[in-house]
């Protein structure tokens, strides 16, 4: 996955963020499940995978208590 842009991000509405958090969550699954199989070539991509999770849920969070 691409670096997330937190400029690119605060231009999406709620739903759209919703949308890119439930496909963030799909991909850190299939990622784990790879680790745990020895597919995964690189492991950071696991970690950088939270990190977009956690900023879109910051950016959700900051939307409803506007």
């Amino acid at each position: 996955m691409p670096q997330l842009k937190v400029k690119e991000l605060r231009n999406l509405t709620a739903d759209e963020l919703k949308e890119k958090l439930g496909a963030l969550k799909k991909e850190l699954f299939s990622l784990r499940v790879q680790a745990k199989l020895g597919k995964l070539e690189k492991h950071t991509s696991i970690k950088i995978t939270k990190k977009h999770v956690a900023r879109v849920n910051t950016l959700l969070r900051e939307k409803e208590s506007s």
